[in-house]
C-alpha cells in the first residue's frame, strides 16, 4: 500500500486542472434544493463526472415507479450511488462517503462580487455557490478514488457514495433512503460531508453533529392590518409574540423552557480531555464576526465546551407589519418568527418540540394565541474519541497537513444521526473547507491548495484503513 500511496501523492498536483474544471462543472449546474431547482440535472452531471472517474453509479429513487424530474415539491429528488469494489481486498473494510449536491440559495443575490453559479477561478480561489458546501468537498472524494483507479487499476479498501439532494432543508427523506437500500449502504464507517480548515491551515476533525429542532411561532390579531391609533383597543401579535419569546431564554443563553436540559448527556472524560486540550483562535473568531465579546463573556474552554456541546435557542427570523423604507403606520394582523433550537446527545427533537408547547401554555399563552409548528427535528450524534477509524483519520490529516485537530463534535447539524441508527457505523467528519470561507453567504469560496491536499488525505484514508 505504501507504493500506491507514493503514485497518489506524486499524481495529485499533475491532475489539479481536472480537479478544478470538474468543480466548475457542478457550480455552474444550480441545484438549489429550497426552490427545487436543477436537482435532478445535477445528480446526472455528478453520475457522468463519476463514471468518467471510474466509479459504478446508479441514480436511485425513494419511489420505484417514478422517472419524472424530481424537482416537484411533492417528489423526493433522487439520491447518486456509487460504488467501487476492491479486487486486491475484496473482503476488507468499506469505507462509505456521505455528500450532497444541493446548495443553499444564491441569495442576496447584489452582494455577490461573481456570478455564484460561474464557478470563476482568482489565483488559489474558485468562486460559487457550492464551491465549499458541498460540491468541493465532494469533488476531492471522486478524485481521491479517480486517481487510485487511473493509477493501479485498485483501490486499497472497498468504497461507496451517496450524495444526496435535500440537504441543505434538512435532509427530509435520508433516513427512508438509508432503510430502502440498506443492504446497498452497508459499511464499516462514514466519512462525512465535509469539514473545516482553521485558520492556521490545520483540519478539524468533527466526531459528531447537533441535533436540530426548527420551530414556528405565529401570532394573530386582526383579521387585517389595521390603523396604529388603534393600539388603544386592539393589542398588537407582535407584541404578544415578543413577550413570549421573552419567556424561553435569559440575556446569558440560558433557555427557561422546564426541562430543556433534563436529557443532556455530559461529556464523557475521554470528550473533556479532547475539549480541555483543542486549539480555538477567540481573537481572529471575533474579528471575522466583529463583535467583541462572546455571549455571557464565556473564554477558553468553557467557550468550546458551549460551541461543540451546549443547546441553544436562536431567533432565525422575526417578521410582522412594515419594514419597508419611511413610515406605515399599522397595526399588523400577524406576527411570525422562525427558532432553531440546537441539540446534543440524547435530547430528542419530538420531545423537546412538546416541552415548548407546555411551556407556553403555562406562561399564559394558549394554543389559540401562539401557533406553533414544527418545521424539522434532527437528533445529534457522536462518535466515540477511542473509536479505532478516529486514530487513522486523524493519522492520514496529520501526514498531509502536518498536524490536525479532533473537536468532539461540529456546532452545526446534519442528518448524521440516521447514520448512526439504520448502518450502526462510526461517522467522522473531516474536509477542505475553510473556516471563513463564507458558505450560505455571498462570495463562496474553496481554496485550490486545501481541495489538493483534501484529496491526498482521503487517499490517504483510504490506505490506511487496510492497515
Amino acid at each position: 500500500m505504501t507504493m500506491l500511496n507514493e503514485i497518489i501523492n506524486k499524481t495529485i498536483d499533475v491532475e489539479m486542472e481536472g480537479l478544478v474544471s470538474d468543480l466548475q462543472t457542478l457550480i455552474q449546474c444550480p441545484s438549489v434544493s429550497a426552490k427545487r431547482e436543477g436537482l435532478v440535472e445535477c445528480a446526472k452531471i455528478l453520475s457522468d463526472i463519476m463514471c468518467n472517474a471510474g466509479i459504478k453509479t446508479e441514480i436511485l429513487y425513494l419511489y420505484n415507479n417514478y422517472s419524472g424530474s424530481g424537482d416537484k415539491k411533492d417528489i423526493p429528488p433522487p439520491v447518486v450511488y456509487g460504488e467501487v469494489r476492491s479486487k486486491s481486498n475484496p473482503n476488507g473494510p468499506t469505507i462509505l462517503f456521505y455528500n450532497h449536491y444541493d446548495v443553499q440559495p444564491e441569495d442576496p443575490i447584489d452582494l455577490w462580487e461573481v456570478d455564484p453559479f460561474s464557478g470563476k477561478v482568482e489565483g488559489n480561489y474558485v468562486f460559487g455557490r457550492g464551491s465549499a458546501d458541498d460540491k468541493g468537498e465532494l469533488i476531492t472524494r471522486i478524485k481521491a478514488v479517480e486517481y487510485y483507479l487511473k493509477n493501479t487499476g485498485d483501490v486499497p479498501c472497498n468504497v461507496k457514495f451517496i450524495i444526496e439532494g435535500e440537504e441543505e432543508i434538512g435532509s427530509i427523506h435520508i433516513e427512508d433512503y438509508l432503510e430502502k437500500y440498506r443492504q446497498k449502504l452497508d459499511c464499516d464507517v462514514v466519512i462525512w460531508e465535509f469539514g473545516y480548515i482553521d485558520a492556521n491551515d490545520r483540519p478539524i476533525i468533527s466526531l459528531g453533529m447537533k441535533g436540530l429542532l426548527y420551530v414556528e411561532l405565529t401570532a394573530r390579531g386582526p383579521r387585517r392590518d389595521a390603523h396604529s391609533s388603534l393600539a388603544v383597543l386592539i393589542e398588537n401579535p407582535a407584541w404578544r409574540l415578543v413577550r413570549a419569546l421573552n419567556t424561553m431564554r435569559d440575556k446569558n443563553g440560558k433557555i427557561l423552557i422546564k426541562d430543556w436540559y433534563k436529557d443532556v448527556r455530559d461529556f464523557t472524560p475521554e470528550e473533556i480531555d479532547i475539549v480541555s486540550n483543542e486549539p480555538f483562535d477567540e481573537q481572529g473568531f471575533k474579528k471575522e464576526y466583529g463583535i467583541n465579546k462572546f455571549l455571557n463573556d464565556v473564554r477558553g474552554v468553557e467557550a468550546i465546551k458551549a460551541y461543540v456541546g451546549m443547546p441553544t435557542c436562536n431567533i432565525a427570523g422575526l417578521a410582522s407589519g412594515y419594514t419597508n423604507e419611511g413610515a406605515k403606520t399599522i397595526l399588523p394582523a400577524i406576527a411570525t418568527a422562525k427558532l432553531d433550537f440546537r441539540l446534543v446527545p440524547n435530547m430528542v427533537p419530538e420531545k423537546q418540540f412538546e416541552r415548548i408547547k407546555i411551556h407556553l401554555r403555562e406562561n399564559g399563552f394558549s394554543d389559540h394565541d401562539i401557533e406553533v409548528k414544527l418545521i424539522h427535528g434532527e437528533a445529534a450524534a457522536r462518535t466515540p474519541v477511542n473509536d479505532p477509524f478516529v486514530k487513522q483519520v486523524k493519522e492520514s490529516a496529520n501526514e498531509v497537513f502536518g498536524t490536525s485537530i479532533i473537536s468532539v463534535s461540529s456546532a452545526g447539524t446534519g442528518p448524521m444521526h440516521p447514520f448512526v441508527k439504520v448502518l450502526g457505523v462510526p461517522c467522522i467528519s473531516i474536509g477542505s473547507t475553510y473556516i471563513f470561507a463564507r458558505i450560505h453567504s455571498p462570495n463562496e469560496f474553496s481554496r485550490i491548495d486545501l481541495l489538493n491536499k483534501m484529496t491526498k488525505c482521503i487517499a490517504n484514508i483510504m490506505n490506511k484503513v487496510v492497515a
